[in-house]
């Protein structure tokens, strides 16, 4: 099936406008995915329910309406952390409401496979199981120091802290500036081999303008670029590059982003090498962003904003009749005839390559004065 992100975007809206009915504080994570904080709701409680039994409570009425008024269902993990609701909404589905209370980390989560831990990637579990932590709890068990020697500082304490459950129980609704942009496709047949100059081009392109479009209207630059690929096993690979500039143009972005997608496809083991590979969804991100204020001066941009300049038709003010651009009475030809009265001849310069040089190197000036001030660029002396 073809996606339809406007219907999407706009049940997720009616979505969480059911969640902000049951909750001061919706926190949205993604198009389908939010956190609600419901303890003030529960401070001013005075029912005979516990607080644990209000939390299921509620969660069952949140279920119910999404399912009556949406027509679609939602899984609900209740706990007092952020990552354990996460890890609570992941157990079993369909349309079900999970617990992971600390006290339950040990029965719960400790036994699943380290995969299923959040945030931890498929090479960062790869990485585990070669060291024989197999579950989320040997994770859990092992020192956080002897993480930090195959894994770094970071990396480490984050899988050593989630894997004993404790998380940020922040529920904020303010939204901070997006740290990466990315747009992805799901493909109407699966790109080979075959077709892959036919039909990867077009794909790349429109993505990474959407993307390009997003940044430009944030007024945002990216330094880093990235494709990411599914193939038709359901895999996901992805590819990154960074940039010595920061960048928000769509013709950069493509341009980028088609080298990494043909190294990813047909580089050292490539997705499509092997016959029969194909890809059934694409996509195209940008991040570490900055605003561009520190962008460096590039001679080719100023370049083509002086051609742009350039190309720009002249205002040239006109007094008298308006000129007829249709031949002349009696058979003579507009080339023929003479100024028209009240009109000044313009003089076509003798040499239209100097004059054109001249105008851009005046142009790439004035533009590189406008933005550093005036007098950066000076027109130097002759000796005499």
């Amino acid at each position: 099936m073809r996606s339809d992100f406007e219907t999407y975007r706009a049940y997720s809206r009616q979505f969480i406008g059911i969640l902000k009915k049951y909750s001061p504080v919706v926190e949205q994570a993604s198009i389908d995915e939010a956190y609600a904080d419901i303890t003030p709701l529960w401070e001013a409680y005075s029912g005979p329910l516990s607080g644990k039994e209000y939390a299921i409570e509620t969660a069952a009425r949140i279920r119910a309406e999404i399912r009556e008024t949406l027509g679609f269902t939602v899984n609900v993990g209740i706990s007092s952390n952020k990552l354990l609701a996460k890890m609570a909404s992941d157990f079993s589905k369909p349309d079900k409401t999970h617990t992971l209370y600390p006290d339950e980390i040990e029965e719960k989560m400790w036994p699943l496979p380290v995969d299923e831990l959040y945030g931890c990637g498929a090479k960062t579990a790869e990485k585990l199981r070669t060291l024989g932590l197999l579950t989320i709890g040997d994770a859990a068990a092992q020192p956080v120091e002897m993480l930090k020697m195959s894994f770094g500082t970071k990396a480490a304490e984050y899988i050593h802290r989630s894997a004993n459950g404790i998380g940020s129980d922040v529920v904020s609704d303010i939204r901070g500036d997006a740290k990466s942009y990315s747009n992805e496709i799901t493909t109407a047949s699966d790109i080979t081999a075959a077709n892959y100059a036919e039909e990867m081009p077009p794909l790349l392109k429109k993505l990474s303008e959407k993307v390009a479009g997003r940044m430009q209207k944030d007024n945002v630059f990216a330094f880093t670029i990235g494709v990411m690929a599914k193939t038709s096993e359901f895999r996901r690979h992805s590819m990154q590059l960074k940039l010595e500039d920061s960048v928000n143009d769509g013709a950069v972005l493509f341009r980028q982003a088609s080298a990494l997608m043909e190294k990813l496809c047909f580089g050292d083991s490539g997705l499509l090498l092997p016959e029969g590979s194909g890809l059934r969804l694409v996509g195209v991100s940008a991040q570490d962003m900055d605003d561009g204020s520190y962008r460096q001066m590039n001679l080719a941009d100023l370049l083509r904003a002086a051609d742009s300049r350039a190309s720009e038709p002249a205002k040239i003010p006109c007094t008298g009749p308006a000129v007829n651009p249709g031949p002349a009475s009696g058979g003579e030809s507009a080339a023929d005839s003479g100024p028209e009265p009240g009109l000044t001849p313009v003089k076509k310069p003798a040499d239209s390559a100097d004059s054109e040089k001249s105008a851009r190197l005046r142009e790439m000036s004035r533009i590189i004065n406008a933005r550093y001030g005036e007098n950066t660029i000076r027109k130097g002396l002759s000796e005499s």
